[in-house]
């Protein structure tokens, strides 16, 4: 296929998709995102955004914002272990840590990001050991990123298996367990979205923590549509569940409730999370972007 047939060909696939009414249209705002917002001249309601506490443009964080650019500038121009880090990323991975009941954190330029870096950091290093398989036991309704991130794992880690049970359904995840018992994986982990953002289900992590315990597998849960909304504190699904605390890996984004910012983050045990400072491919590739810090409370 040479180029102009490769362009006919994408021209009648996008014909397709808008005959199918499946086109994606983006509908560019004329005022500030909020509960109301312009569009066309006209003053609709947004019930589409992630914007769930109304931080986005919220005056402390707007004075906030502006007080980041004139203290620190707009960025940094290379990635952190090249060109040096600032306190402000150092804070923010503290207390993001602190937040969601983990030892350490580490930032990422979107959740995404955090999501693929987790995977294939983790599974792609051998630990110097051979004839070794790892699985990924992923709820079937979890986000792309989960999907993407495990899908880019198995491409690096060969040896990675990936199950999918039925979403938010224990005893397929309980068969899916029994019959691996004898497999002998060397690391086993069970991901699940903390909400499930298209249903709005919660996913059952009291049991999930239990589980994986029994199981000597890691609990990784995505928390990005409940990090600062669910909870009585905001700290997200394993606070309102009862689980704050023992969830072994936990990402989440400041482009939903904490303000509508760019940037996502990985939390967990510290060691862990050095480990993906020194191994994830995404992390020294990332550039630090200059933007406002995000209302995270430092205490419980």
């Amino acid at each position: 296929m040479n180029p102009n047939e490769l362009y006919s060909t994408l021209e009648r696939e996008l014909d397709q998709i808008k005959e199918a009414k499946t086109y994606k249209y983006e509908v560019p705002l004329e005022s500030e995102q909020g509960g109301t917002v312009t569009v066309d001249h006209h003053e609709v309601v947004m019930l589409a955004s992630n914007n769930y506490l109304g931080l986005s443009n919220h005056p402390r964080v707007k004075e906030a914002a502006h007080r980041g650019l004139d203290e620190w500038g707009y960025g940094l121009a290379s990635v952190r272990f090249l060109c040096g880090t600032e306190p402000i990323h150092l804070e923010l991975e503290r207390r993001i840590a602190q937040f969601v009941g983990c030892e350490a954190a580490i930032l990422h330029s979107s959740c995404f990001a955090a999501n693929e870096a987790f995977f294939a950091a983790l599974l792609a290093n051998d630990f110097g050991q051979t004839g070794y398989q790892d699985v990924i036991y992923s709820d079937m309704l979890n986000h792309a990123s989960i999907i993407d991130g495990v899908r880019l794992c198995r491409q690096i880690a060969k040896p990675t298996v990936s199950r999918l049970y039925r979403s938010r359904d224990l005893d397929h995840l309980r068969e899916m367990l029994a019959e691996d018992r004898n497999k002998n994986y060397r690391i086993k982990i069970i991901a699940t979205d903390g909400v499930f953002s298209m249903e709005g289900l919660l996913a059952p992590l009291a049991d999930l923590v239990q589980i994986a315990r029994e199981h000597n597998a890691l609990l990784f849960v995505d928390e990005s549509h409940s990090t600062g909304a669910l909870g009585q504190t905001g700290r997200g699904t394993p606070e309102a569940l009862g689980v704050y605390g023992e969830i072994d890996v936990i990402t989440g984004t400041f482009g939903k409730a904490l303000g509508g910012a760019s940037g996502g983050f990985v939390a967990g045990r510290a060691p862990l999370i050095e480990f993906l400072r020194q191994k994830s491919r995404p992390t020294p590739s990332r550039t630090p972007c200059r933007r406002r810090s995000s209302p995270v409370p430092s205490k419980r």
